[in-house]
């Protein structure tokens, strides 16, 4: 997007400085006398201040978590930054900021947003900022099980909130997002109110009647994807919720929600390479053989995109205590090709129409071939490249589900690198695809693209299924429930 203004920089700014400090050290910065105060804030400038909350940490550091554990890169044997995920060793000191910007900034900026749009009946605003509010609620649901929601945001008259279940935290999403639907939202935007759209308006190409549209599409999107996420401990609700969907005639997202304001200046860059690369002086992530074989298995022109070059020299997943004289290639392994300036995506228009098929497979709502074909095209347009049409590319239509589904999955899982690595974790917990490897990665019978537990994991053989509650809840909230192994599942993952 070309179109940026002051505002939006000041945001970012913010942001990454949250990012790369800590968000204590906002607290600390005094207050512009040029940003109004919480009761002057206005949904025009709670919104985008809440969508680059968002964009900091899942396209930041839990876009690394969910790099690592989808093993797409792995630690370079020659730096330690990120071992402790690597290694599946999560401590409460870890993440810290991520959980407390998604829930003071982000979430805080969209709930107050969705409270002043209602008094005043900017309904464009409340379906943006619950659409924002639930995507974001779903990422900490998935990635801790519970967490505060009917007594969040209650400021000094609850300082310690209540902790709700996952799933019902889902169903209430889901009502807050079909509430936001039902009311008169469709309205064109004015063209001051379009440009602070950082999703679907920023860029000045769409319409304001196009932008509402591709919000009502987002929303329908990710109530999809919600109820797909139940398939395994609800499946009669998650079966009737799509079906309603369907009913409905929903449209789905057709083109991608995707937050595009970064450039290569000073606080402005791209979250992940701005802490990888800028922060850390040297990128410390390196490509994990588990996707590079199944790339270079499938001669899949993606790997030059994701790696920057065609043959990428990989580590074998957390083998990063190796020394060089028993794998001196790891000391001169590949690293993401992260740039400055790559958006970051919340929900790619692969990542729809593979829902899509998904949903076709399972409950026979629409052509599953057709969509699965529609999100390869859709995976390899996003790098303006061709889609292969043959080998795995090729939508199986077998008449068992669990091969269509593989099949949908592994395309999902090779889609999201450098857009949303945190999605092929989820996937994977969810579906149980990509499969997990019976012998490590060194061994000759390995299969391309079968997951294998950390060379270094500490938990047993086990693969991580959820993060740690930090200390900045913990040592804050006494309602915070007890720790759990990271080996556990949330409420909707299969079991380990």
């Amino acid at each position: 997007m070309k179109s940026r203004n002051n505002h939006i920089k000041i945001l970012f700014t913010a942001a990454v400085a949250c990012l790369t400090l800590g968000c204590s050290k906002i607290n600390e910065i005094n207050v512009s006398p040029n940003n109004p105060s919480i009761d002057k804030a206005t949904p025009q400038v709670l919104f985008p201040s809440g969508v680059i909350s968002t964009a900091a940490m899942t396209g930041g550091e839990l876009n690394i978590i969910g790099g690592i554990w989808s093993q797409y890169w792995t630690q370079s044997p020659a730096a330690n930054q990120f071992k402790t995920i690597d290694s599946y060793n999560l401590q409460r000191q870890d993440f810290n900021r991520g959980y407390n910007e998604l829930f003071s900034g982000a979430l805080a900026d969209y709930q107050l947003a969705i409270d002043k749009a209602k008094a005043n009946n900017q309904n464009q605003f409340l379906l943006m900022c619950t659409v924002m509010k639930a995507y974001t609620y779903e990422v900490l649901v998935d990635l801790y099980d519970k967490v505060p929601y009917t007594e969040a945001f209650q400021g000094a008259k609850n300082l310690q909130p209540k902790f709700d279940d996952g799933y019902d935290v889902y169903k209430a999403l889901i009502a807050e997002i079909d509430a936001a639907l039902a009311t008169d939202y469709d309205v064109d935007l004015s063209a001051a109110d379009s440009k602070v759209d950082l999703l679907f308006g920023g860029d000045g190409t769409a319409t304001p009647a196009d932008q509402m549209a591709n919000w009502r599409k987002f929303a329908n999107t990710l109530k999809l994807k919600m109820y797909l996420r139940m398939v395994n401990t609800h499946a009669a609700e998650a079966e009737a919720g799509v079906r309603a969907l369907y009913a409905a005639n929903a449209e789905f997202l057709d083109r991608s929600a995707v937050v595009d304001v970064f450039k290569d200046e000073t606080d402005q860059r791209n979250p992940i390479y701005e802490y990888t690369v800028k922060n850390l002086g040297a990128n410390d992530l390196r490509a994990s053989k588990t996707f590079t074989s199944w790339l270079v298995a499938n001669d899949d022109a993606r790997i030059k995109e994701y790696f920057g070059t065609a043959a990428p020299t990989p580590i074998d997943q957390g083998n990063f205590n190796a020394p060089q004289t028993a794998q001196p290639g790891y000391y001169i392994a590949t690293a993401p090709a992260f740039g400055p300036s790559d958006p970051v995506y919340f929900l790619t228009e692969a990542e729809s129409y593979f829902l899509q098929a998904e949903a076709a497979a399972r409950y026979n709502v629409g052509n599953a071939s057709s969509l699965y074909t529609d999100g390869v095209n859709a995976a390899f347009a996003q790098y303006d490249l061709p889609a292969p049409t043959t080998g795995v590319y090729a939508y199986p239509n077998s008449g068992n589900f669990q091969t269509n589904l593989r099949a949908i999955i592994y395309q999902k899982w090779a889609s999201y690198p450098n857009s949303h690595a945190l999605e092929g974790f989820f996937d994977q917990e969810r579906t149980g695809y990509p499969e997990i490897s019976p012998v490590y990665s060194l061994d000759p019978a390995y299969k391309p693209g079968e997951w294998v537990y950390s060379k270094n994991g500490v938990t047993g053989g086990k693969f991580p299924k959820r993060l740690v509650y930090p200390d900045v809840e913990r040592s804050r909230n006494s309602n915070t429930p007890p720790e759990v192994p990271i080996t556990t599942p949330v409420w909707w993952g299969l079991p380990n």
